[in-house]
């Protein structure tokens, strides 16, 4: 008996109204008028009321449905006779519009409508347990991690399941100062010293985080100590740069690397760079010494008895100075290139060349010219092919071939030159970030890799993490390892996902978007998942942000920022978005498929050893 009272006097502190509408989803509740206090007492503790951003519960039948408040308004009693109330307060209708989110299963939470409710059907404030069942985001079997608490329900503490948050593709937005690198370095400090020492996830787990603006690199131990993690700090500010990540010479030797590392174009460059790279005619040549200084020689001599009056008359001290450049300064093909360029020249009348030797001219019809000229000008020639660098012998092949299909009529110049031009620039800067290993990459055993590209150029800033990923997900997938992980985080991702950029063409972006279009579209099938954070989601592509599972959405103030968000992501409701523009510093919505329903939460303090180096400076204690 004392049962059903204390049942009956729960039901009514707890009951707040009753249902007035029903349209699809959302709903109207009509809230009695004994409930229009902001808190109210239950066995001596002070409980809030309903209010925008509360959880109700509507009863029908034996089906207990949830709905989140997105707003409130006040409608007057038509029948009010100032005689019949105690105040004026109580003419007023209070009227709550809730939009639905699910019900409970045998005491547990399902998202998802399975029924509507019914016009009368009554509505309760939930209890404490009946909350926390709301906000448990962890299915049954997964491990757990500490995230935060709720915002606005100060003591309950958000925890996710390791499995529901690392098995999918994330997202971390927010602007310039909101917590969006805190929370990124949250998320993963959380796993790292949960599983920092477990062998199978030192053994299987890889994680792989691009740092543009070094600030997880400025200190040895943030979010994690030193010993449990690589770093490399590139740079191509000097002569011999900085640390270098290491790939392999099967990496170097692929045409794709070669394509994306030079913006190759898709019509002519590209199928030039795959027949360059892929000769196998010109691979055992440059392992030789004499028969490289053989070629080089048959290359001269049809460049120079060829009759062609398109080609470049300069074209052989062109070449000569192109092998140069490969072969680290010749110095015997430099006094060749010199010999040439004031000997050899060419009669425009004839349309021959000639070698000018005192006041004899040997010309390049003679019979005798390619003994007389090419093979005796050559006699000095000495290459070392064995200190021939991997990146120096791709680059002679580029060369050779290059020069192989203008002196014969193959290609156009005008097509492929900006390619070679490209090319000089860029591979004196790649040897400043990588090393080439033979075989398999050589890692540590620590599992977390930091790549910082804070003083990297902006060129290779926008290349460089392209095919860094790319070489990832490839050995990934070649791997075909069903019991491996990699997690490939990109801070500060605008800068190589953005959809909008005026310094590439639009093929190469098209190119550079699909492959990670590609990676977070079918690198789940492979267990490679990524982590996006930005500032700038508008910038980024919305197909890439549609495909997140997950997000974590701090401070948005930009109008096209929040409009990108809220066309792409399904999972915020109404209130949530209202909410963008004002979360304070450390506060973001947390919504996806791991989350039962959005919520905003205040993300957990770390050690301030372990904090990301990206502070905004306090100028009044600067300037004391």
């Amino acid at each position: 008996m004392s049962i059903n009272k204390d049942k009956i006097s729960e039901d009514a502190i707890f009951k707040i109204g009753r249902v007035v509408s029903v349209d699809g989803r959302m709903i109207k509740v009509l809230v009695d008028k004994t409930k229009n206090t902001s808190n109210f007492l239950y066995r001596g503790e002070l409980l809030k009321n309903i209010s925008v951003g509360g959880y109700i519960k509507i009863i029908k039948g034996f089906t207990e449905i949830i709905g989140k408040v997105d707003g409130e308004y006040i409608s007057e009693d038509k029948q009010f006779r100032q005689r019949e109330y105690g105040s004026k307060e109580e003419k007023i209708y209070r009227i709550l519009n809730v939009s639905l989110l699910g019900y409970f299963n045998n005491e547990k939470f399902e998202r998802g409508i399975k029924e509507l409710p019914l016009i009368d059907n009554e509505c309760y404030l939930l209890l404490n347990e009946e909350f926390e069942q709301v906000h448990n985001f962890i299915k049954k079997g997964d491990e757990s991690i500490l995230i935060g608490s709720l915002s606005l329900e100060k003591g309950q503490v958000i925890r996710l399941g390791v499995t529901s948050l690392f098995a999918s593709h994330i997202g971390i937005f927010g602007n310039t100062g909101s917590g969006k690198s805190y929370t990124l370095a949250r998320i993963y400090r959380s796993l790292f010293e949960k599983y920092k020492d477990v062998e199978s996830f030192r053994l299987k787990a890889k994680f792989f985080l691009i740092d543009f603006s070094g600030e997880y690199v400025a200190e040895d131990h943030t979010i994690i100590d030193k010993r449990y993690k690589n770093i490399y700090r590139l740079s191509t500010r000097t002569a011999e740069g900085g640390e270098k990540y290491p790939i392999t010479i099967q990496t170097l030797n692929d045409p794709s690397f070669w394509v994306v590392f030079l913006e190759a174009t898709e019509k002519t460059q590209t199928p030039f760079l795959r027949r360059a790279i892929n000769n196998d005619y010109l691979t055992p040549k440059i392992k030789s010494e004499s028969e490289l200084i053989s070629l080089i020689k048959g290359m001269i001599f049809s460049a120079t008895t060829k009759e062609d009056r398109n080609l470049e008359k300069a074209v052989v001290i062109q070449y000569l100075t192109k092998l140069i450049e490969c072969l680290n300064g010749n110095t015997s093909i430099l006094a060749l290139r010199n010999d040439y360029a004031a000997h050899l020249k060419f009669h425009s009348m004839q349309g021959k060349y000639y070698y000018e030797q005192g006041n004899n001219k040997i010309y390049s019809n003679d019979e005798n010219w390619l003994a007389n000229v090419i093979e005796a000008k050559t006699l000095n020639l000495r290459i070392s092919v064995n200190e021939i660098r991997p990146i120096d012998e791709i680059r002679l092949k580029i060369v050779l071939q290059f020069y192989d299909d203008i002196i014969n009529g193959f290609s156009n110049k005008e097509h492929l030159a900006p390619l070679i031009g490209r090319m000089d620039k860029r591979i004196d800067d790649l040897r400043k970030v990588i090393k080439i290993e033979q075989g398999e990459r050589t890692e540590s055993a620590a599992n977390l890799t930091i790549v910082s590209l804070k003083d990297v150029n902006i060129h290779m800033r926008k290349v460089l993490p392209f095919l860094l990923c790319k070489m990832l997900y490839e050995e990934k997938k070649e791997e075909n390892d069903d019991e491996s992980y990699l997690n490939i985080i990109i801070d500060e991702a605008h800068n190589i996902l953005s959809q909008e950029s005026e310094r590439e063409s639009e093929q190469w972006k098209d190119y550079r978007l699909e492959s990670f279009e590609e990676i977070i579209k079918e690198g789940r099938k492979f267990g490679v998942f990524l982590t996006v954070a930005s500032q700038r989601p508008a910038d980024i592509s919305p197909t890439i942000i549609s495909q997140l599972h997950n997000y974590f959405i701090h401070r948005l103030i930009n109008n096209q920022d929040i409009k990108a968000v809220e066309k792409t992501i399904s999972y915020l409701d109404k209130v949530s978005f209202e909410y963008l523009p004002i979360l304070p510093t450390g506060t973001c919505i947390l919504a996806g498929l791991l989350a039962n329903v959005p919520v905003v939460i205040d993300i957990a303090p770390i050690e301030p050893r372990h904090e990301p180096k990206n502070k905004t400076m306090t100028l009044s204690d600067k300037w004391k």
